[in-house]
């Protein structure tokens, strides 16, 4: 019986275009899969919605091991601990996995890197989950980018690396392997409910790496062209509607690269060619964000701008419940926050309407609205959240921090017949759509149809945002 080895699936949740799974299974050993419910994570902001996508990805990923005739394991607790353990136990040469940028998983890894070599086990940790390592791209003076255009034009302009061929080997745990799991007890796959989460409502999102696929191949066929004109509009289907696959990885990162590149080939008019690349760009983003958790893991605990470390929010209790229950008077806010609460998932324009909402409307801090996205998405994502929220706080990456979104004229840019508006508040079907996007709804209208007034006056409170950031930064 040959070697055998570990690889520690985390966010990379396929047995596709995997460069630690490949690595793995270029050592000629057999290789088993395993998988940790990580009690540290799971004790965080987790999304219920996020924790059943989770369970269905698992599920798949479960299912393809079989089919390649080896083992996909579950365990449960620290994996500082277990993962050492469970490759001892089964006498494990070597143990693979996927780095992270998460200053949490960073620590973690060094941590089970440790106590691996402590055992003679070699650890095998390798960059996979971006085109691009997060040292890879850096200034002309060897710094990580703080600013995203010039970031974009680097990345963009450096080679993509091609999707990764994994060939799996057949790979059964012998009679002995078995038995001596008994000594790192392994779980069947649970439910959600079963660790503590309840989701109910059909998932945003389809789980696993088949539904990925057909997902992108339809994106690439047609929507990506439009990208560019549809993505800010909510009531249309303009998105990718990839985003969870991407935080779980159940696609890997080369091959959606390729895909668009094909589509750049296939596109027979500039404005094609346009769409891909705004998405493309959309992937640039997210690996901006990536890199600056990674150099900059401070990010996590709080604002990059100096002046925000200390901002004097308002941090009023009963306008934040009005704001996560889309009570605030403000039809797009209010459309926006019941669609995440419904269904777990919110169009990405109007993820930018809430949070300027939130931050320079109601003057909350907009670590309080981070921490509520993660308790809510289905693609919540620390770096991505986190960079979302700084952008739109004014407290982050941004040559224009003030930057402050009208909820009435962003509602009719990018909600001109008030589709989405009527769709999540369907107490105000009835009224007329210049009505519904002007604001200028009757206090009696609003009354008759149960509709709450606005909580706060924007114009008024946009001044006071202004007042307060002006004061902070000239106290500098």
């Amino acid at each position: 019986m040959s070697d055998l080895v570990l690889f520690w699936h985390r966010r990379d949740l396929r047995v596709s275009d995997s460069i630690g799974l490949a690595a793995a299974c270029e050592t000629g050993a057999r290789v088993i899969g395993v998988f940790c419910f990580d009690r540290a994570i799971l004790s965080q902001a987790v999304a219920p919605a996020r924790v059943a996508y989770l369970i269905g990805c698992l599920k798949m990923l479960a299912e393809d091991y079989r089919q390649a005739r080896s083992e996909l394991l579950f365990i449960d607790g620290d994996p500082i601990s277990k993962i050492p353990q469970l490759a001892s136990t089964l006498k494990a040469t070597a143990v693979h996995w996927h780095l992270d940028v998460e200053p949490y998983s960073q620590t973690r890894d060094e941590r089970v890197t440790a106590a691996l070599t402590a055992q003679n086990i070699q650890a095998n940790p390798q960059w996979d989950r971006l085109l691009h390592e997060p040292n890879a791209i850096q200034t002309g003076n060897k710094q990580p980018y703080s600013v995203y255009t010039p970031f974009w034009r680097n990345w963009n302009s450096q080679p993509k690396p091609a999707p990764v061929e994994v060939k799996l080997p057949p790979s059964q745990l012998t009679p002995t392997e078995r038995q001596a799991l008994t000594l790192v007890p392994t779980i069947d796959l649970p439910t959600a409910k079963e660790l503590g989460f309840t989701w109910e409502q059909p998932l945003a999102q389809e789980p696993g790496t088949s539904a990925a696929e057909q997902v992108l191949t339809k994106f690439c066929h047609r929507a990506i062209s439009e990208y560019d004109e549809q993505r800010n509009y909510p009531a249309n289907p303009g998105t990718s509607e990839m985003s969870a696959a991407l935080v779980f990885g159940t696609i890997g990162i080369r091959s959606i690269w390729a895909a668009t590149t094909t589509a750049m080939v296939e596109a027979r008019s500039d404005e094609a060619r346009a769409g891909i690349t705004t998405w493309q760009q959309e992937l640039a983003w997210r690996e901006f964000y990536q890199q600056a958790m990674y150099n900059f893991p401070s990010l996590a605990q709080g604002p990059y701008r100096d002046h925000f470390k200390h901002f004097p929010w308002k941090n009023d209790e009963t306008h934040f419940q009005a704001w996560c229950e889309g009570r605030t008077g403000y039809p797009i806010v209010d459309a926006a926050m019941r669609q995440l609460k419904q269904t777990g998932w919110m169009h990405n324009r109007c993820r930018m309407i809430v949070a300027s909402f939130l931050t320079k409307d109601l003057i909350i801090d907009w670590q309080w609205g981070e921490k509520y996205f993660m308790e809510r998405l289905i693609d919540g994502d620390l770096s991505a959240n986190n960079g979302g929220w700084q952008w739109s706080a004014s407290s982050g990456m941004d040559p224009k921090p003030l930057r402050i979104f009208n909820p009435y004229t962003q509602a009719k840019k990018f909600d001109p017949e008030g589709e989405y508006i009527r769709q999540w508040v369907p107490e105000l079907k009835s009224i007329d759509t210049n009505v519904i996007l002007s604001g200028n709804i009757l206090p009696l209208t609003r009354h008759q149809v149960k509709y709450p007034l606005p909580i706060v006056d924007h114009s008024e409170q946009q001044r006071l945002f202004k007042d307060l950031y002006a004061s902070v930064k000239g106290a500098m």
